[in-house]
């Protein structure tokens, strides 16, 4: 399925579903479940201010197994465009431990693997952790020493905030830094200014996103500021 006409039929069965979705949100907060998913339709799939998919939208999806003791692991998959050819599909597996450091401190440490079929010269892992303080602000620090399959060092280091708004809608800001060994590529920062609301399993996020000169001069086009549309389903 062309991804336009996938990104169309996710968004319509989600904007369909979406009145059911007020009887969840009247059930009472639940211990995390065994097993959490996702689907999404997406305008575009931007991951660190760089759109993945040529600028089109594609269909997301997400499994997550829950164990015991703070520990998971599970896959995600999207698609993506590079130009002609392969890869079509970006499947990533992870493993991690989420902890509370305390009331107001969470701390999440994970190994992900991107895997891209049909081009496994892109594949590489990428050690990601996330501290999140007072549930409204957040630290991510990731390291890999093979970004893109091409045994380059590479560092990314971002702070998020998000606030609460007026009828359940939610204020989330975003700034991070992508750095890299000079012989690869030029440092560059990307950012994302966004709104979104939950409603039960469902939600919606309407989200500018960009980079700075660096990024726009590495990337060309799919570096350009942009406002992406995202609509989601799951647990």
């Amino acid at each position: 399925m062309k991804p336009i006409k996938l990104f169309t039929a996710l968004a319509t069965a989600l904007l369909l579903a979406l009145p059911m979705s007020a009887f969840a949100q009247e059930a009472e907060e639940e211990e995390t479940p065994l097993v959490n998913w996702s689907i999404a339709a997406t305008s575009d799939y931007v991951w660190r201010g760089v759109s993945q998919t040529d600028e089109n939208p594609t269909g997301q999806v997400g499994l997550t197994f829950n164990i015991p003791g703070g520990f998971y692991a599970g896959g995600w998959g999207s698609g993506v465009d590079f130009g002609d050819g392969d890869p079509n599909f970006e499947v990533d597996y992870f493993v991690g431990y989420n902890v509370d450091f305390s009331d107001s401190v969470n701390f999440d440490v994970m190994i992900n693997r991107y895997t891209y079929p049909g081009a496994s010269e892109l594949n590489f892992n990428e050690l990601i952790t996330k501290t999140t303080f007072a549930e409204n602000y957040s630290l991510t620090a990731a390291y890999t020493n093979d970004f893109g399959g091409s045994d380059t060092d590479a560092v990314y280091v971002a702070g998020g905030a998000s606030f609460g708004l007026p009828k359940d809608f939610s204020l989330d800001l975003s700034v991070g830094r992508s750095m890299f060994d000079d012989a690869y590529s030029d440092d560059y920062t990307d950012f994302s200014v966004g709104v979104s609301k939950s409603i039960g399993m469902f939600s919606a996020s309407l989200g500018y996103y960009g980079t700075d000169g660096s990024g726009r001069d590495i990337f060309g086009e799919l570096a350009d500021n942009r406002v992406v549309l995202t609509l989601s389903v799951g647990n």
